[in-house]
């Protein structure tokens, strides 16, 4: 397996998104349950298959170019569009915390920003969990611990080292629609049902003042790269740490909807984690 992991990592990217592209409608056809909650959480979002149908390859491409996109054997093109919006909030001298949902290459996202802005600000810290497999685990771990990204454990000592790294002026990044573990999420509306949400990046912007940078990294057709998007909250966050990640769900909604065919509705967004309180329940911040 490490060396056909390695074997992908050298293959042209329009090979890799083909491959991964028919990966993708593979697993569509064959795993009911997938296809079931994918066309399941397009619906919920207000979307008709035929207006998304493109996200079933992309998932597949999702998985495909992760080879590349970790071991980095050659480097592939990220146009950023717009960087001086980081930039300027970079200039008023307040850590960032770079969002970025489940929507194109979100792998790319914070090495990107690293490879442009870790040299002068310093790197960008992301929570890590190692995996099960010892090979897979050892990949992973090159990939997270690359020039300018310094992974920490998804512990309480991680989350110490993020609120270190904000204060000191630096960034770290989440993806704030994954699952949190039970205890550390509120029930939240994302596309009009309620889903169990992380607090860690409300409560970061809170007790460090930081700013937010949501991000999103589309791929660019046939294998000719990536176009990576940076955008500011609307608003500032609330204090109120129920209406913040509130307001979070409401701007990554936003920014799904900036490019609805790449999203992964495959994922297990409205799963319910053990022990926690029904949707809808009310649970104490």
């Amino acid at each position: 397996m490490p060396s056909l992991f390695h074997l992908f990592s050298l293959l042209p990217l329009w090979l890799l998104h083909g491959l991964g592209a028919a990966l993708g409608w593979l697993v569509f056809f064959v795993s009911g349950t997938y296809r079931r909650r994918f066309l399941q959480n397009v619906r919920q979002a207000g979307y008709r298959f035929c207006e998304v149908r493109a996200a079933v390859g992309h998932a597949g491409r999702m998985v495909a170019e992760l080879p590349r996109m970790w071991l980095q054997t050659r480097p592939v093109r990220c146009e950023m569009i717009e960087p001086e919006r980081v930039e300027q909030v970079w200039a008023k001298g307040r850590g960032i915390v770079f969002l970025t949902p489940h929507l194109g290459c979100f792998e790319l996202s914070v090495q990107a920003a690293a490879r442009r802005w870790s040299a002068e600000r310093g790197p960008i810290t992301i929570l890590y969990r190692p995996a099960r497999q010892a090979w897979l685990a050892q990949v992973m771990e090159t990939a997270r611990n690359r020039p300018g990204v310094q992974a920490v454990p998804t512990a309480l000592s991680g989350v110490r080292q993020m609120i270190k790294a904000l204060r000191r002026g630096e960034a770290v990044g989440l993806l704030p629609d994954q699952v949190p573990p039970e205890g550390q999420g509120l029930w939240s509306p994302f596309f009009g049902r309620d889903a169990y949400t992380m607090t860690l990046a409300a409560r970061l912007v809170q007790q460090t003042g930081a700013s937010v940078i949501v991000a999103r990294c589309e791929r660019k057709p046939w294998g000719r790269g990536y176009a990576l998007y940076f955008e500011e909250l609307p608003m500032p966050l609330s204090d109120s740490l129920e209406t913040a990640v509130l307001q979070l769900n409401q701007a990554m909604e936003q920014t799904i909807r900036q490019c609805p065919s790449q999203y992964l509705w495959g994922y297990a967004r409205y799963k319910q984690p053990r022990a926690e309180q029904p949707a809808g329940a009310q649970v104490a911040p």
